[in-house]
């Protein structure tokens, strides 16, 4: 259920502080919702401060950013290349670029986002030389460039994460042995920049990010100084027929059509004949088997699926459909089992203003992550009032809250001297997770404190006021909420 809300804010927030340890990568894990690839930006790998734009698309900018987030993503890949801006003969990265990059990672932090900042393809250093006899170059290269790139982002908090690699060529144990030195050097590097590097969450791809080469050949993880400080990443797009194949192969056809309930009647030779729902299910429960379920968080870095807008009439009609089950499915398959799933957009937002021009899409990806939670919402066995998130937030936060019962609920805005400024709700609601949207755009920054009470619905005449252990079936909580700008 959701309800919009408008609240007037009258203290100014300062920046918040730096934490001496960060938290840990399954807590963060359970922060980080869906997320969101800035794709084809800037990991060009050009020298040129210009290379952003190369392959076709503007400069990032914030109202992208904010765009983004206000559409549901909470986090951000940003994929770049760090090899193209480096002096070849020193490996010193270039200064500037270095200054753009923060640029991007900034627009998200003015969100409240999770960020991962990799280092992504750039012409392939590292993910076309996982080999024995690169290995010594390559580690030389990616603990110079990570010991500038960790230095340089020291001091942000947790929700700057790094990866180091994208997509590392492997086939066999001697190439994944050379890959665990490269992620150790990566590990290693960042760890020794120290400040809020020493905790700092790491996201450690699998060999070819492949999930039947991650599950047979990444026997065992890289060392790290602290425990609970990595996640693993492997990538999705099965069956390449339908997510990226755009021409007939001798090994297979384009498959236009995805999915139970989407194939064709009458363009049958364009149907998928593998790689559907069972696959995903067989697929990710093997990733949940092998590292969540040890306690080890997973990020879903890319899937998606390529829109043949060649098709007409029908054809078209039911590719669109499919397409849009397709994310639907897999966001909500990969939550399910445990990651955190980031599509590769090519076509969601129009990059220079945010507007959503693929709203089937988005709202698909919305929707699978949406069916998870009520998949997997039972009644509760109490009262619960869980911090709004994001916090601080602009403009809009989320404040969810569970009921055991149907109970006549009360959600009230408060400022710092405790008089009433805005009624959220006040109402009868059923039993279960509710989730109140409150939107502050167009308001000052400040704090101001929001209070739930619940109480049965024959006394909703009682204005109750006793806390957890009052009046029973009744419950009230106050917490804070906080608008930065």
């Amino acid at each position: 259920m959701r309800h919009t809300a408008t609240i007037i804010f009258l203290e100014i927030l300062v920046t918040a502080q730096v934490l001496s340890q960060l938290p840990t990568a399954s807590e963060i894990a359970g922060q980080m919702k869906v997320g969101w690839n800035i794709v084809n930006t800037l990991e060009v790998p050009d020298s040129s401060l210009d290379a952003e734009t190369y392959w076709g698309n503007p400069k990032v900018n914030q109202t992208l950013i904010t765009a983004v987030r206000n559409a549901g993503f909470n986090t951000i890949r940003i994929p770049c290349a760090w090899d193209s801006h480096a002096n070849q003969t020193t490996l010193v990265i270039d200064t500037n670029w270095l200054k753009r990059v923060k640029e991007v990672v900034d627009y998200c932090y003015t969100n409240n986002m999770y960020i991962i900042l990799n280092c992504h393809w750039d012409d392939g250093w590292l993910e076309n030389n996982v080999t024995v006899a690169k290995k010594d170059t390559t580690n030389i290269k990616q603990k110079a460039y990570w010991t500038q790139i960790a230095d340089y982002f020291k001091e942000y908090d947790e929700h700057l994460l790094f990866a180091g690699a994208n997509e590392p060529n492997v086939d066999d144990a001697t190439q994944m042995s050379v890959l665990m030195s490269y992620h150790q050097t990566f590990i290693d590097a960042v760890r020794s920049t120290g400040g809020n590097n020493s905790s700092r969450v790491l996201v450690i791809q699998g060999p070819s990010t492949d999930i039947q080469k991650t599950n047979t050949l990444m026997t065992t993880m890289p060392v790290d100084s602290i425990s609970d400080r990595l996640m693993v990443e492997i990538h999705y797009y099965t069956p390449w027929n339908f997510c990226g194949l755009d021409a007939d192969a001798s090994w297979g056809k384009m498959f236009y059509f995805w999915g139970t309930g989407y194939h064709s009647t009458t363009n049958t030779t364009r149907n998928a004949t593998w790689g559907e729902e069972s696959t995903v299910e067989s697929f990710f429960q093997l990733m949940k088997t092998k590292f969540a379920d040890h306690g080890i968080p997973m990020i879903l870095g890319e899937f998606g699926a390529i829109k043949r807008t060649s098709l007409t009439g029908t054809d078209l009609t039911l590719h669109i459909a499919s397409r849009q089950y397709f994310f639907q499915y897999i966001t909500s398959a990969a939550i399910r089992y445990s990651m955190i799933p980031f599509c590769w957009d090519n076509g969601i937002f129009e990059r220079n203003n945010g507007t959503v021009i693929d709203s089937g899409v988005l709202n698909a990806i919305m929707q699978g992550a949406t069916s998870v939670t009520e998949q997997q919402e039972t009644l509760p066995a109490q009262f619960l009032l869980t911090q709004n998130y994001p916090n601080p937030f602009n403009p809009t936060t989320s404040i969810s809250f569970s009921i055991p019962a149907k109970l006549f609920v009360s959600l009230k805005i408060y400022d710092v001297l405790g008089r009433e400024v805005a009624t959220l709700l006040n109402e009868q609601m059923s039993a279960g997770l509710h989730d109140i949207q409150v939107n502050g755009a167009g308001l000052p920054s400040g704090v101001y404190l929001y209070r739930l009470s619940a109480i049965p619905s024959a006394q909703q005449d009682i204005v109750t006021t006793k806390g957890r252990n009052g009046q029973s079936g009744s419950f009230s909580e106050t917490k804070k909420l906080i608008l930065l700008k």
